[in-house]
């Protein structure tokens, strides 16, 4: 465990970012990025998500990000220990990361191309 209690599993062209092990996915969006810093991007996702999500009793947020060869692909999610509706969750997590000023956002702190 390292950055303040955070899981950061690298593995080859693949990093996760979870708070508890093993990293579960009860529910996950994908999305398609441009190359950038992975675990700069996992963070901000990571935190975004949880902003958006705080209410949702025992969620865990979970972010991995995979190398590609023309770019990135990133799942979030993450784990719910309790009722939640599972369409409810993965639309949030989808408008979060659609949104393009979130995503330039990321870019900038990620180091991604304008």
């Amino acid at each position: 465990m390292s950055r303040r209690g955070w899981h950061i599993l690298r593995e080859g062209r693949t990093l996760t970012l979870a708070r508890h092990l093993p990293a579960r996915f009860d529910f996950g969006v994908e999305a398609q990025f441009e190359t950038m810093g992975k675990l700069r991007l996992a963070q901000q996702v990571r935190q975004d998500m949880w902003r958006a999500l705080r209410d949702v009793r025992g969620f865990s947020p979970v972010v991995h990000v995979e190398e590609q060869d023309h770019g990135l692909r990133l799942r979030a999610g993450g784990r719910v220990e309790g009722p939640a509706p599972r369409a409810s969750l993965e639309n949030t997590v989808a408008g979060l990361l659609a949104c393009p000023r979130n995503r330039a956002r990321w870019r900038a702190y990620a180091g991604g191309a304008a």
